[in-house]
């Protein structure tokens, strides 16, 4: 399911909660793909805390409490670590990650905390959601099969990569015009996993992630960007992007374009994605703007002269995802739409 999908239904399960409707959620996925930051969110979103147990490193007592005398009798310490109501509040979201690390004597200390939503005298929150993630038996991960037991208490979500919804995050989060103009141009990039070559770096949306503050670190050192790059992303990944940005100094003058001013088109294929991504990132840091209108109006303008009417459609839709329905209002919009209607359509 794709990544934007995926994080409607955990914030569907999170608001069940107040209806009593919650159902545990469990993400499925290889390394990198963006499990954890999709639960880190949701909670955003919403203003709630995120409390994150790796089982990977439990003992079966860490979650369900040490024993002590009282009176006659044995009671159980609640471990400080898991929700409470007066000291974390009564919403949040409790997040059992690399489930599938765990020792089989810990997931089977997890399978009341999980569907029961109790753990002995101790309670989860009505208003918590419970969401976990792992990682599948083939992705070279230190794995353990989760037990019939456990799985049954779930209801599961494979996560895929897609493009258009990283690039709408890349977007959202400011991450480098250059990264994401690369991923256009090589969108198969984005995750290059083979688990048989069981690599250390390789290209993934989290390591994209890392390039981008590569570049923010190491682009004025010649010497290191392309060894800083290929630590993140991979040894023929980094390579690619390294040539990719020293290529960009043949683009077109944005400045110019924006002040609509005649800049041709690139006629390489690369640039014009580069070109396209850095536009968004301009409409972007204009928005709100007394000039944004005019900007967006400049940008569409030089969406119509790709001489691949495609790629001024891909321009044109990450611009709507990235800025909205502002953008049917600016008076170059029907011109364009109406030039690449038959495109549209098909």
């Amino acid at each position: 399911m794709r990544p934007i999908q995926i994080v409607s239904v955990l914030e569907t399960e999170f608001r069940s909660t107040e209806q009593g409707h919650h159902t545990p959620v469990m993400l499925w996925g290889p390394p990198g793909v963006g499990k954890s930051q999709m639960v880190a969110q949701v909670a955003t979103s919403h203003g709630v805390p995120v409390i994150d147990i790796r089982l990977s490193q439990m003992e079966p007592s860490d979650l369900r409490g040490i024993p002590f005398r009282s009176g006659e009798q044995v009671e159980w310490a609640i471990p400080a670590m898991l929700p409470d109501e007066v000291r974390h509040g009564p919403t949040g979201i409790l997040f059992l990650d690399e489930i599938t690390s765990a020792p089989p004597g810990v997931s089977a200390a997890a399978y009341q905390l999980i569907l029961d939503r109790r753990l002995g005298e101790y309670q989860v929150p009505r208003g918590w959601a419970i969401f976990a993630a792992g990682n599948r038996q083939g992705d070279r991960g230190v794995t353990y099969a989760m037990p019939a037991p456990l799985a049954n208490r779930f209801s599961h979500f494979d996560v895929e990569t897609h493009l258009d919804d990283w690039v709408h995050w890349a977007y959202r989060n400011q991450i480098d015009e250059r990264v994401i103009g690369f991923l256009r141009f090589r969108p198969e990039l984005l995750f290059d996993f083979d688990p048989a070559h069981n690599p250390v770096a390789f290209p993934s949306p989290r390591s994209w992630e890392f390039a981008h503050r590569g570049l923010q670190k190491f682009g004025g050192n010649a010497k290191l960007l392309q060894g800083a790059l290929q630590a993140c992303v991979g040894p023929a990944a980094g390579i690619e992007l390294h040539a990719f940005v020293n290529s960009l100094d043949k683009m077109p003058d944005l400045d110019a374009i924006l002040a609509g001013e005649e800049q041709a088109v690139p006629d390489e294929i690369d640039l014009q994605y580069a070109v396209a991504a850095a536009l968004v990132g301009r409409a972007i840091r204009a928005a709100g703007s007394s000039d944004a209108s005019q900007v967006l109006g400049r940008i569409l303008d030089y969406a119509g002269l790709f001489p691949q009417r495609e790629m001024g459609v891909m321009l044109v839709s990450d611009l709507h995802r990235a800025i909205g329905n502002e953008l049917f209002q600016v008076p170059q919009f029907n011109a364009w739409a109406q030039a690449v209607s038959d495109i549209m359509l098909s």
